[in-house]
């Protein structure tokens, strides 16, 4: 009888050793912690497959669905980050598109565990990770990525959630312009007819390629000049000149005298010699050069005097119209170092993204601006009209380099 209790109570001290072991702890411990990370790298790509359905307007089906809570969304703002609606037939495309797609909140223990899966499988996606304090933490290069609270209040997002944002852009609507014949279209002259964007169409001639007589193309210029190849070789003191686009062999030497106050010019209609007015003796005749006379102060003892006069600022300069003899002030570049003009560093308003521009008040001053002659100019209440030189900022978009013209307008693309 002592025997069998001997032998029992071994063989139940060596079943608890053996249960008890560490080497079986481990073991457990491992399957555990491989559960775990199956389960959330089963969030993770339900979420990524949901995120690239939405990229396609697709929907993605499938059971991990509903049991993470994952939901994908749009959010769309204009250029001035407000939400707006992602409909474009409603009124003005988005200006910013974003595809946001998020699962249920995570345990705070479970964190690191999905931040290593996001490291090992999703190394790349640097908005990928998990919301927290209005920040996405990812596994990149780049831990934290801010969010704008905009953003946050409209998808709603939750601390702890698994979140991919993406910002795409709406791809425009393709319109199919009806085929014609072109032997029925007859363009205007000065214009050619061509085959463009899928139609016929009037167009201006190309004067790159279509370039008249002697003359060739130069693309430094952007003009038709003289080709010096086909010039010709003349004889007995002639020497070549062009005429109409054509290379002509000509006497440039005259015998014609001339008065005083004259010069030989050759007429080379008829190719003869004639006298004109030297334009270095001639003085040109302008039409407002008694103004300033006019302008004297006269009246009275005791009279009220009243000079007629254009005020204009320290940033401006004025300019007489001599056919109108009206008086405009219009911007004066020299004095952008002026602190009065532009109190700032003209080196801060450089860059992508800022510009320096006037604010003009009338229309009227613009018009009188050659450089001004084809731009367009904004006079609303958002651009200031304070006739000094300001720094257009774009904030997040860029300055139109082809519209800008420094330093009277900036305009933002």
């Amino acid at each position: 009888m002592n025997i069998f209790l001997i032998l029992l109570s071994v063989i139940i001290m060596a079943g608890y050793y053996i249960m008890s072991s560490p080497s079986l702890r481990i073991i457990e411990h491992e399957t555990e912690y491989s559960i775990e990370k199956a389960d959330l790298r089963s969030i993770a790509e339900c979420v990524a497959s949901s995120q690239n359905a939405a990229m396609y307007a697709e929907d993605f089906i499938d059971d991990c669905v509903e049991r993470f809570g994952i939901v994908s969304q749009y959010v769309c703002m204009n250029n001035s980050y407000n939400v707006i609606s992602c409909d474009t037939e409603s009124g003005k495309a988005p200006a910013y598109n974003f595809i946001i797609t998020t699962s249920d909140p995570l345990p705070k223990e479970k964190y690191n565990n999905m931040l290593e899966i996001l490291e090992k499988y999703y190394p790349d996606a640097g908005t990928f990770g998990i919301f927290l304090n209005s920040e996405l933490m990812s596994a990149g290069a780049i831990a934290r990525r801010s969010i704008p609270q905009k953003i946050i209040n409209a998808a709603e997002l939750t601390d702890g959630q698994l979140t991919y944002i993406m910002q795409y852009k709406i791809p425009e609507e393709t319109i199919d312009y009806p085929v014609t014949d072109g032997y029925a279209i007859e363009c205007p002259s000065g214009t050619m007819k061509t085959y463009r964007f899928g139609r016929w169409q009037c167009i201006e001639y190309n004067y790159k390629i279509s370039c008249t007589g002697d003359t060739i193309w130069d693309e430094s210029v952007m003009d038709c000049v003289e080709d010096e190849t086909r010039k010709p070789l003349c004889s007995n003191n002639q020497t070549a000149v062009m005429i109409d686009n054509v290379w002509e062999c000509v006497d440039p030497f005259s015998d014609k005298t001339c008065p005083d106050g004259m010069i030989a010019r050759l007429n080379y209609t008829a190719l003869e010699w004639e006298c004109v007015e030297d334009p270095n003796t001639t003085k040109k005749v302008k039409k407002c050069d008694n103004i300033a006379k006019s302008a004297r102060i006269g009246g009275g003892i005791g009279a009220t005097l009243r000079v007629r006069s254009v005020s204009c600022t320290d940033c401006e300069t004025p300019v007489v119209d001599e056919d109108s003899c009206e008086t405009y002030c219009v911007p004066d570049p020299i004095k952008l170092e002026d602190p009065k003009c532009y109190a700032y560093s003209i080196e801060e308003c450089t860059g992508p993204n800022r510009g320096i521009y006037f604010g003009f008040t009338q229309k009227s001053n613009i018009d009188t601006i050659p450089e001004l002659e084809n731009a367009i100019i904004t006079l609303d209440k958002e651009h200031s009209q304070n006739r000094m030189f300001n720094c257009m900022d774009c904030g997040m978009g860029e300055i139109d380099t082809e519209q800008s013209i420094y330093p009277y307008t900036a305009v933002c693309k």
